[in-house]
């Protein structure tokens, strides 16, 4: 067979005809677009200046194909880190993995508050009135928390608050292993762009499935944990205060310990 650079131009065109006809016969009825060539400067060009990279989270694998991270994106910065954290929210506003919770819900909840702060307070689901208003912990227990934070000498807006899941299950039961297996990489990515210094979490759920535990917020509580190399607390979730007065002193002593480890002073307590 001639070598293909010694044909004449003919030959290539007779050659490209039958190669057509072939794919015709074969039932081929389109051919995509080839891109176009890559062109190879000589040595001695000047390159031309390159473009500024576009703000881009790395990439890697997960369940559901490749997914954008920002575990990687330590060296971004804070408005990088805040266009991030709203591209995430609105990839999560369109989320269906979980079909059920996708059908009932209102809308997604994702987190508010503050980046690089010193607290983060990771709860289990939203309720219903946090389905209603798009924000976590805005019903009785959010108002509990809010006296929680401001007991601790801290601002709501100055912290972060967000969920284990990002959709109301409904009758606002306990997620699902698979719900919050689904909503993982959301939770990761907003703690990876947020940045808290501390993390406390709200309840079992919310303790479990961050630490990768079974055990009880009664074995978890009074002592520290870490995630990823942040410290965590676990304590009980304000829903539960609602119905058990007593465990608020509890609650109390946790946060004692919590503040003591960020440095930061115990207020008084109010008479």
């Amino acid at each position: 067979m001639p070598d293909e650079h010694s044909l004449t131009p003919e030959q290539l065109a007779r050659q490209a005809r039958q190669h057509l006809e072939s794919l015709r016969a074969a039932g081929v009825e389109w051919l995509p677009d080839a891109p176009p060539p890559v062109v190879a400067f000589a040595a001695s060009a000047t390159p031309a200046a390159p473009a500024p990279a576009p703000i881009s989270l790395p990439v890697r694998e997960t369940l559901f194909g490749a997914e954008e991270s920002s575990a990687a994106g330590t060296s971004l910065t804070l408005d990088q880190r805040k266009e991030a954290l709203a591209a995430l929210a609105r990839r999560v506003a369109q989320c269906t993995r979980c079909a059920a919770l996708a059908a009932t819900r209102t809308q997604t909840v994702f987190g508010v508050g503050a980046l690089d702060p010193e607290l983060c307070f990771v709860g289990e689901a939203p309720g219903a009135d946090e389905d209603r208003q798009g924000e976590p912990f805005v019903g009785a227990a959010g108002q509990l928390l809010n006296r929680i934070i401001a007991a601790c000498g801290m601002k709501r807006e100055h912290v972060f608050i967000c969920n284990i899941l990002r959709c109301r299950p409904p009758g606002n039961r306990t997620p699902l292993p698979d719900e919050a297996a689904n909503c993982r990489e959301y939770l990761e990515q907003t703690l990876d762009l947020v940045r808290p210094k501390v993390i406390c979490c709200l309840g079992a759920c919310a303790a479990q499935n961050l630490l990768g535990t079974t055990l009880s917020v009664g074995k978890l509580r009074s002592r520290f944990h870490d995630y990823r190399g942040i410290t965590v607390m676990v304590t009980y979730h304000p829903a539960y205060l609602l119905r058990n007065e007593a465990a608020k002193k509890d609650v109390w002593e946790d946060m004692k310990k919590l503040l003591a480890r960020m440095g930061k002073p115990v207020p008084a307590a109010r008479k």
